[in-house]
Order: structure tokens, then C-alpha cells, then sequence
């Protein structure tokens, strides 16, 4: 808490003085990513088209590389309204809405259209507005790709994994999930992970490619099998204080440009796929497609640890029987679902 306080200052003394004309309302947008990351160039995208839709009376200023805190001390500043806007993992959101553990769930997403149509429809609408008694409102939600596994030997099927030790986080269902399929769930802190299996202590771990690629771990891991275990999302939230400050017309601007920032940012993130394992693939990493189906068989009893949590139960039920809509675009900014995201 001392070190929240201080940063919660150190923030005041840096956002007094800008000199900004009374007239505009600012809006500071807090995140760990690096300047380069597909979700950071979508928050420029979003703090530019707020500018516009506003005619430069709404601006959000980024404050990117975790300048401002970790993804934990950023969402304890969005509490405090020391903080209006920041990005986290739906991971991160576990430890305030229950039902964000479905997120977590091997497989709970068929494939990528499957994830943006529950993400983009009315359960990824309802999930955004579940945060709100906790000072957490959801404006949208960000691909953060797919983990799978790389390791130091070749792998094929679950079969493969029986007595190989995989890196994991700290979570309950990672460790489950491993176990189902034969290996034996390891966590390790993601700093000390090129070292460990580098050094034997882990066969393997799991992640997406541009994080495969950005960590170097294809360096000591030359196998890298796409069988795209688990998506989980990142999200945009802004601070419910700072929201009800807005007028109504104002979170309509803010709202259309988080839901356009979507768009950019998928794009974004698929070159930063492409390019990964583009990259990986010359380093000398070879990238193997496997058949998902015995990975997923091998996991569904995961789902059964929930079913005496109703809660996420008929949550997962939910998920499993959507039924992407067949477009012809990507177009997720209608005028009317940005209406329903801005009601309290």
C-alpha cells in the first residue's frame, strides 16, 4: 500500500502543470507494454480517434512501459481514480470477477472467429460491465494470441508430454491442464525462464509466438507445437470514477474508439504472429501444426472442476454454443452495441 501511495503521488506531480487548455478533459492511460506492442500502437490509435470524435475536447495521454506501476498497481490506481485507463491480461481480472477464470480454460474457444464472437457479442459485452462495483469498467477487449507449446525435444500429441516438466504461471487451471495431458505442470517466475530451461530444470513452457520470439527462448527451445491450448484476452478498463465524470456524449467518443482500436490492434497483432514465427522458423525452430482434437479430448475433465460452481458453469455452457456469424467484415463499432456498452 506505501508503495501504491507513492506512486499515486508521483503521478499527481507529474500530471500538474501540463498547461492543458480548461476546456479539455484528459484522460491518462497507464500500461507495461513497450511502445512497439501491437496493443500499445491501438491506444494511439484510440487516443487519436478520441481526439477527433471530440474535436480535441476528450485526450488520453499514454504512459506506456509500466512507468506508472505493474499491471497489479495500475488497476489499484484505476480503484483510487489516481489512474482513468489501463490495459491488463483477463487474467489479472480473475482476483475480481470469478467468472474471468473461463478465460483460463483449455480449449473454451474452438478457434480464433469462435473467441472474437464470444468477445465481441453479448457475453463479452456483459463480461466488460461485470468489473463495475469494483471501480473496473471493461471497454473492450484485445487478441493476445494463443499459447502453445515449445520445447527442447519434438512433441506431436499429449502422449509426447507423459514426464516432460512445462513451465507454467501461477494458476490452479494451468496446472490442471498440464497434468491432463501427462506432464508435469512446473511454475516458474517468466524472468527466470530462458535460465531454466536453458539449464534442464524445465522441458519446456508454453506461451504465444511473438512472446516465444521477443524472450529469445527459441534460442534453447527448437520445437514449437501450434495446438493453441488457451486465449486468453487482454482488456481495456477505465476507472469508474473518471467514467462517471464523462457526459454521455463523452463516453460515446470513448467508446467508439476503443471499439475501433479493436480492429487496428487484431491486425496489428497478426503481423506480430506472421513475423514471429517467420523468425523462429529461420532461427532454426521448427513450427509444427499437430491435430488439436486428442489435446482437447485430453483436457475436458478441466471443465468438470467447475461444475459445482454454477457461477462459471453455465458460463462455459454459454461460451461453447456460440456460433460465429458469417461477415463480410470485421466491423465491430455499430452505433448500437457502443450505446449499450455506455449505459450504467
Amino acid at each position: 500500500m506505501k508503495k501504491l501511495i507513492v506512486l499515486s503521488s508521483v503521478l499527481m506531480m507529474l500530471l500538474s502543470g501540463c498547461g492543458l487548455r480548461q476546456d479539455v478533459k484528459v484522460l491518462k492511460l497507464g500500461h507495461t507494454l513497450d511502445t512497439k506492442h501491437s496493443v500499445h500502437i491501438a491506444m494511439e490509435y484510440m487516443a487519436k480517434r478520441t481526439a477527433e470524435l471530440s474535436d480535441g475536447k476528450l485526450e488520453i495521454q499514454i504512459y506506456p512501459g509500466g512507468v506508472l506501476g505493474s499491471e497489479k498497481e495500475s488497476l489499484e490506481l484505476l480503484q483510487l481514480g489516481s489512474l482513468d485507463l489501463t490495459k491488463v491480461s483477463a487474467a489479472a481480472m480473475e482476483g475480481f470477477v470469478e467468472e474471468y477464470k473461463v478465460f483460463g480454460l483449455p480449449y473454451i474457444f474452438r478457434d480464433k472467429e469462435h473467441s472474437f464472437a464470444v468477445l465481441d457479442g453479448p457475453i463479452g459485452d456483459a463480461m466488460l460491465a461485470k468489473g463495475d462495483k469494483f471501480w473496473l469498467r471493461g471497454l473492450c477487449f484485445y487478441d493476445a494470441g494463443a499459447r502453445s507449446f515449445y520445447t527442447s525435444t519434438r512433441i506431436n500429441s499429449p502422449d509426447d508430454l507423459r514426464g516432460k516438466k512445462i513451465r507454467v504461471m501461477q494458476s490452479i487451471t494451468a496446472v490442471e491442464m498440464i497434468r491432463a495431458m501427462g506432464g508435469s505442470a512446473t511454475p516458474i517466475a517468466w524472468g527466470e525462464l530462458y535460465t531454466a530451461l536453458q539449464g534442464g530444470v524445465v522441458d519446456g513452457a508454453e506461451n504465444n509466438p511473438p512472446s516465444f520470439y521477443l524472450s529469445r527462448h527459441y534460442e534453447v527451445c527448437k520445437y514449437y507445437l501450434l495446438n493453441e491450448h488457451t486465449m486468453i484476452p487482454d482488456v481495456m478498463i477505465v476507472s469508474t470514477h473518471a467514467w462517471k465524470k464523462l457526459t454521455e456524449q463523452e463516453r460515446l467518443w470513448l467508446q467508439q474508439a476503443a471499439d475501433e482500436s479493436v480492429i487496428v490492434q487484431r491486425e496489428e497483432w497478426k503481423k506480430s504472429e506472421e513475423e514471429s514465427l517467420a523468425a523462429v522458423k529461420e532461427a532454426g525452430v521448427e513450427v509444427i501444426y499437430p491435430d488439436k482434437a486428442p489435446f482437447m479430448a485430453r483436457v475436458e475433465g478441466v471443465f468438470d472442476l467447475y461444475k459445482s460452481n454454477p457461477k462459471v458453469y453455465d458460463l462455459i455452457q454459454q461460451i461453447r454454443a456460440v456460433q460465429p456469424a458469417k461477415q463480410e467484415n470485421d466491423s465491430i463499432a455499430a452505433d448500437s452495441v457502443i450505446s449499450n456498452k455506455i449505459s450504467e
